[in-house]
């Protein structure tokens, strides 16, 4: 991780780091996702819906994929070493299949991290961030298949992590609900530009919690595996440090608010 790295994080809310992974540990777990999808890769006639969603997966190939040295200097990078917990599983995948079908889940949004008393646990609409960034310290995009332009990359609204901080910062520690959020429809950052997440298998974004993004139709030929888990805190992020040793998530915050 460069300074130029980390810089480009602040201003622009995240950072692509190719070959995070090895591309053998690609094709392991993609092999496995294959067998859980109850597709089968040579027979498009059974890629029947425009999505499916996996569960956690974490022993083997996907807690080495998460861990592998280049991945933890990035996390000491913009984190802080000792701020981060290791990851043992990559959460979920979101597997994208070539359809002329609209998925149904392609709206800006960002990743929410913590729920009140009142909120419904089964509603991911109710959900919460604040400015602080409550329980989470990365989004993370890891690629398990090759993505081009065609395959549903994740697009990203480069910058929008400022517009999502001012947004927050007025709502104090209980923060807002992606509902409550999501009722501008992101319009305060529509005018970012648009980046896609593409790259080869093994490659890793490492996004600002408040990065806006969203997912879009498949129009290659392959289907696209990636999965989307956040880097979760040891300690809650602070936007005010004595000794001034802010990381370069929080300093992106504080920017956003100066």
């Amino acid at each position: 991780m460069t300074d130029a790295d980390v810089e480009h994080f602040i201003r622009e809310g995240f950072v692509r780091i190719d070959t995070a992974f090895p591309r053998r540990l690609a094709d392991e777990g993609r092999a496995i996702l294959w067998r859980d999808t109850g597709c089968d890769p040579d027979d498009r006639a059974t890629w029947i819906k425009p999505v499916i969603r996996l569960g956690l997966y974490g022993p083997e190939v996907f807690e080495r994929a998460a861990n592998t040295p280049i991945l933890q200097d990035g996390f000491d990078a913009l984190v802080g070493k000792g701020r981060w917990l290791p990851r043992n599983n990559l959460g979920t995948f979101p597997v994208r299949f070539p359809s002329p079908d609209d998925p149904g889940d392609t709206g800006w949004h960002i990743d929410t991290s913590f729920a009140l008393p009142t909120t419904n646990p089964n509603d991911f609409l109710d959900w919460r961030a604040n400015v602080h960034s409550k329980g989470r310290s990365l989004l993370m995009l890891f690629l398990f298949s090759d993505v081009s332009e065609d395959d549903a990359p994740t697009r990203i609204r480069a910058g929008s992590h400022v517009d999502v901080a001012r947004r927050l910062a007025p709502a104090g520690d209980d923060g807002l609900s992606l509902r409550e959020l999501a009722e501008t429809g992101f319009a305060e950052s529509a005018h970012r530009p648009e980046v896609l997440a593409t790259g080869e298998a093994g490659t890793v974004y490492l996004c600002h919690p408040f990065l806006v993004h969203a997912a879009q139709p498949h129009r290659g030929t392959r289907p696209r595996f990636l999965a989307q888990p956040p880097l979760l805190p040891r300690a809650p992020l602070r936007l005010k440090r004595d000794d001034g040793a802010y990381s370069p998530v929080e300093q992106a915050i504080r920017n956003a608010l100066a």
